[in-house]
């Protein structure tokens, strides 16, 4: 029986995303998580006493990272050398532009497959495939670059590839399954898409999604693959990662009757949140839904609502709020006829003026000029992009104004 773990876009020293950042404590958490989720993966290869770790390209992050991510990785390759376990690793788009890929001098341990492809036996009946990246981009299919599979053997192949294409992933080394089921080899390694999914199964083939979410965009628990191949069969199984889970949920609160309900509704749910972590650590991206009695006053008060919220996740667990938005309604049968309704009115007129709308635009332009140009980007990638952000925060700020005067009404 031979084990092999299987993964890939660890993405060494990445930085994560979050408001929750902004909190001392949880940012000495998330700045070394990266390293912590491959430490966590080098601990499971040494107590499953595998063979061989595979992964599968973008091992780095980019041209920012420093000599000491080197440092950190040859220390946590040592680990694996001491006990006898081969490292099969094939560049991706992010390590083909990374300046440590070409200077580390990696261990003899470690099996760094060209641009042109090649094989490595690991045992008597197992090999190991792969192709790396040449440059960042690979636009054409690296599938020709394989040699054949070694017959009466189990054959592995190791590809960095966006497949026939996947939602916030650039296209590389474009194939689709049938491509890869018709090469022959019995187990497909795959990088690149942060999601884990089984693809195929007669051959397996596995993308193992990131073992570190960065952002509330890759939420949910993350993992690397087992394998376990005994008389030519291939068996997998799960192996948890990530220090730091993401989570996005919502809660409809329109039961809350009062304030005492509501804390005790936000508790339960973070209560529930917490237990379900598999990560040691959660960061949370809470939505408050619903038509509760008190929509107004909630409204109103959201900075207290905020604060309160924070500290909640606190007392149910090592649980952080990344941000809560309030998608609440009014209940249904209110009364429109209050000063409050025509104020109301007033400013959706004000809000429908060109002129109005013009002074908007400046307005938020000239707050964007001092944001990073890469989050400007994220914000406002063209004009449409940016005219719906300053209606976002057009109604946001009458809404606020309303809940102030309707909360005083109630």
């Amino acid at each position: 029986m031979i084990k092999i773990l299987h993964t890939a876009d660890v993405h060494l020293d990445s930085p994560l995303r979050s408001l929750a950042l902004r909190n001392a404590g949880l940012r000495e958490t998330v700045a070394a998580a990266s390293r912590a989720a491959f430490s966590q993966m080098i601990d499971r290869a040494l107590s499953e006493e595998v063979a061989a770790i595979l992964i599968s390209g973008d091992l780095f992050d980019g041209r920012e990272r420093t000599a000491r991510t080197g440092a950190f990785l040859l220390a946590e390759l040592d680990r694996l050398a001491e006990a006898g376990i081969q490292v099969y690793y094939i560049k991706g788009n992010h390590d083909a532009e990374n300046p440590i890929t070409g200077t580390l001098d990696l261990p003899q341990h470690v099996h760094v497959f060209d641009a042109r492809g090649g094989k490595h036996q690991l045992s008597e009946d197992v090999w190991i495939h792969g192709v790396s990246f040449a440059e960042s981009h690979a636009p054409e299919s690296l599938l020709p670059r394989f040699k054949a599979p070694v017959a009466g053997a189990v054959n592995i192949a190791m590809l960095h590839s966006s497949l026939a294409g996947a939602a916030g992933h650039d296209v590389y080394a474009p194939c689709s399954v049938s491509d890869l089921a018709a090469m022959g080899f019995d187990y497909w390694a795959l990088g690149h898409i942060h999601k884990r999914q089984i693809h195929a199964e007669a051959p397996w083939v596995v993308m193992p999604g990131i073992p570190q979410g960065r952002d509330i965009g890759e939420a949910g628990p993350k993992s690397a693959t087992l394998l376990t191949i005994e008389q030519g069969q291939i068996a997998l199984s799960e192996v948890p990662t990530s220090v730091v889970e993401f989570v996005e949920t919502e809660l409809d609160v329109t039961g809350a009757a009062n304030d005492e309900a509501l804390r005790a509704t936000l508790k339960a749910h973070l209560s529930v949140l917490s237990a379900a972590l598999v990560a040691p650590t959660g960061v949370v991206r809470l939505t408050l839904k619903g038509a509760p009695a008190r929509h107004w006053q909630i409204l109103r008060d959201r900075d207290v609502w905020t604060e309160q919220v924070h500290v909640l996740a606190q007392t149910c667990g090592d649980l952080w709020i990344d941000k809560l938005i309030f998608d609440l309604a009014p209940e249904a049968a209110q009364d429109t006829s209050g000063a409050s309704d025509e104020l109301a009115a007033t400013m959706a007129t004000i809000c429908g003026e060109p002129g109005f709308q013009e002074h908007a635009r400046q307005y938020v332009e000239t707050v964007l000029q001092d944001l990073p140009a890469t989050l400007r980007e994220r914000l406002i990638a063209d004009e449409a992009a940016r005219d719906a952000l300053v209606a976002r925060l057009t109604q946001a700020g009458a809404d606020r104004v309303l809940a102030q005067m309707k909360g005083a009404e109630s």
